[in-house]
């Protein structure tokens, strides 16, 4: 089975037992269950569901393998003959998941 999902603002093909880089789900650590309920498409063997924005009473189970932080970016902006430079840097929060169950 596999669905589209939408979770924090991005959607997702998954199938059970992917596993997908995310932004970080607030409050969770490693080995929690977040359960998704935001299910746009869901595509089995036989037949396929396509939701009017969602599928109702569709889910997708999703385990947190480890929440960590990605390879830095750097923004560097510079202005020719004028003296200007900023250079910053930014590190984002992500949450490793694993799909565990597509209940539809």
């Amino acid at each position: 089975m596999r669905a589209v999902i939408r979770t924090q603002g991005k959607q997702f093909t998954v199938n059970e037992g992917d596993v997908l880089f995310v932004d970080r789900y607030c409050g969770s650590s490693a080995g929690d269950e977040i359960s998704i309920g935001e299910v746009l498409l869901l595509e089995g063997e036989k037949d396929t569901k396509i939701g009017t924005p969602l599928v109702a009473d569709a889910k997708v189970t999703v385990k947190v393998l480890e929440n960590k932080r990605a390879k830095k970016v750097t923004i560097f902006k510079k202005k020719r003959r004028k003296g200007y430079q900023r250079k910053r840097g930014h590190r984002q929060e992500l949450s490793v998941i694993r799909v565990e169950k597509i209940i539809g």
